[in-house]
């Protein structure tokens, strides 16, 4: 049976367990990429164990004009999807719970991502990696965790998350889990249901023109970069829904400046018919070698 709590005092009052305890935290609206990851925690935390699935649509994270109001709550859903997958426990805390009084000197601080928070997604939305961080940090603290997991979907967060927990010492591994896709290759997101019809046949291009960034990889970074834009300037065209390309760029695992060969990452984030969409692969640069 899983149990839906709302304040710290409740996570605090829970009986120990003999196993660990793994978290995936969420902003809710469920799907069955959460579901993954809430499987993936089970496994990790065992059936001594305990899994917490966090659900809080964090207003520090959305900028102006961002789709804060908008965000789907669907919170019946997400308690079920959770449970289904074997959480033990839902936390999903209101904002004052989360978050000191605005006249509070402690509103003011918050955790600083560095100079990756600027950068890629970070140029897009500035603000947005100090919200999450400030959160995630938060939320590590009031479930106490030995894992959390993250999706590969929003590889910068996962990879500033990673760089926080190494930075501030915290006592918890963190775990990056594989993008889950749609039937047709689009990557699940709880916005994906923003897509009108013809919107989504366009969505589903963006996939597509990352495998033939991948295919490009002999070729260099640029050569991978020109690759998606070229197909998805042809898909909008095609289709007749404007995509709006707010980056592709290949950078280095750790998103520090591309390798001239070897092991990289290959990030694109679009704008199709108002929905913000992010999707990134693994892409290997120049010759592979021959074994």
């Amino acid at each position: 049976m899983t149990s839906v709590l709302r304040r710290k005092a409740e996570l605090d009052g829970l009986p120990d367990v003999t196993g660990r305890t793994a978290v995936v935290m969420t902003m809710g609206a469920l799907h069955d990429g959460h579901a993954s990851l809430v499987h993936g925690a089970r496994g990790l935390a065992g059936s001594d164990g305990r899994v917490i699935v966090t659900v809080f649509v964090n207003p520090l994270q959305f900028g102006a004009g961002e789709d804060f109001g908008r965000y789907p709550r669907t919170f019946d859903d997400d308690v079920a999807i959770a449970s289904d997958a074997g959480a033990d426990v839902v936390f999903a805390p209101k904002v004052d719970e989360v978050y000191p009084a605005a006249d509070s000197p402690a509103a003011a601080i918050m955790i600083d991502p560095g100079p990756l928070g600027t950068e890629i997604e970070g140029a897009a939305r500035p603000g947005h990696f100090a919200g999450m961080l400030t959160v995630v940090a938060k939320l590590m603290h009031m479930t106490r965790p030995d894992f959390a997991l993250f999706g590969e979907k929003d590889y910068q967060q996962l990879v500033l998350v990673r760089a926080m927990a190494r930075a501030l010492d915290f006592s918890v591994e963190i775990i990056g889990m594989p993008t889950v896709r749609e039937a047709d290759g689009l990557a699940m997101s709880s916005r994906n249901r923003y897509l009108s019809a013809d919107a989504r046949c366009v969505a589903a291009q963006i996939p597509v023109a990352l495998a033939a960034g991948q295919a490009a990889g002999p070729d260099g970074a640029q050569a991978v970069v020109d690759a998606v834009r070229r197909h998805l300037d042809q898909s909008s065209a095609s289709v007749g829904v404007p995509v709006d390309v707010d980056y592709v760029v290949v950078r280095s695992l750790d998103l520090g400046p591309p390798p001239r060969s070897g092991a990289a990452r290959l990030l694109v984030t679009v704008v199709i018919d108002g929905t913000r969409l992010l999707d990134n692969v693994d892409v290997h640069l120049g010759p592979q070698s021959v074994r």
